[in-house]
């Protein structure tokens, strides 16, 4: 089977429309996600999002009035996506691919979300594809956000856990340093934040922050979720607090890479 056909069997019956909302867990990073959007968010601006699966973000921004584009490449998500949409709203969302957003001239979004995508490019060649075409079709001084899934945490907190530890050293797919290989029929890509620095060598653009979007959360999730409203604001606070805190970031099951796309400097050829 292709990878798309993992992904398409994947989410085809798994409810991506819920992961973000409807346990306290996943409003974490929800929440997480939206407070960095808005914090360079303006007024007017044009948003693309690449992987918009069923539209947890897109809908939103285009709820509070803004422009928005959403490519999403599964069928299944992007029907989801367009029966959530409402009269009114200024987006558009259309089948498409990470690799290749060529329907699109380059310097036309102010903000590019590449929330998804990353999860699932199991190459480090895809990826750096990837992150090219979405800073490609930002604007100069634009701002990128680049999801990714955290490698250690699914060590520790799935494989260990889980007891799998074992059937992944006999099958090769752990380094000696436990980098966890992943293949399509694994679903998740697994990165460490080494990773994401190479991989943003390949763009003119620089680093505003990297940020654990979810931090702590995964390894107690059914605490998160029993949590009630003040208990939960508490926790939001902590995590907020904290998520920016670089000897944290790795042990994060997600995190937001935020980049800002330069300015080529005079005389120098664009690619």
């Amino acid at each position: 089977m292709d990878k798309n056909g993992y992904l398409r069997q994947y989410y085809g019956s798994y409810r991506e429309d819920a992961r973000l909302s409807a346990a306290k867990h996943g409003l974490v990073e929800y929440l997480t996600t939206m407070k960095y959007i808005h914090k360079f968010l303006e007024q007017g601006m044009r948003i693309l999002e690449v992987g918009a699966g069923t539209g947890r973000y897109s809908l939103a921004l285009a709820k509070e009035g803004f422009r928005v584009d959403a490519v999403e490449l599964l069928e299944h998500n992007l029907n989801i996506l367009r029966s959530k949409t409402e009269d009114g709203m200024r987006l558009q969302a259309v089948q498409g691919d990470a690799l290749d957003l060529s329907r699109y001239q380059e310097n036309t979004f102010d903000i590019t979300l590449l929330l998804g995508p990353m999860y699932h490019l199991f190459t480090q060649d895809d990826r750096k594809k990837a992150l090219e075409e979405a800073a490609r079709v930002t604007r100069e001084n634009g701002i990128l956000y680049i999801a990714y899934c955290m490698n250690d945490p699914t060590v520790v907190g799935e494989l260990f856990a889980r007891g799998t530890i074992y059937d992944c050293l006999e099958k090769g797919k752990l380094t000696e340093n436990f980098h966890f290989t992943a293949q399509p029929e694994d679903l998740f890509a697994l990165v460490r934040t080494e990773d994401i620095a190479e991989l943003n060598q390949s763009v003119q653009a620089e680093r505003i922050c990297l940020t654990a979007t979810d931090g702590a959360t995964g390894y107690m999730r059914p605490v998160i979720d029993n949590m009630n409203d003040e208990q939960f604001g508490i926790y939001m606070k902590y995590h907020l607090a904290v998520c920016e805190r670089q000897d944290l970031i790795g042990a994060s099951h997600h995190t937001l890479d935020i980049l800002r796309k330069k300015t080529p400097a005079s005389g120098t050829k664009r690619e």
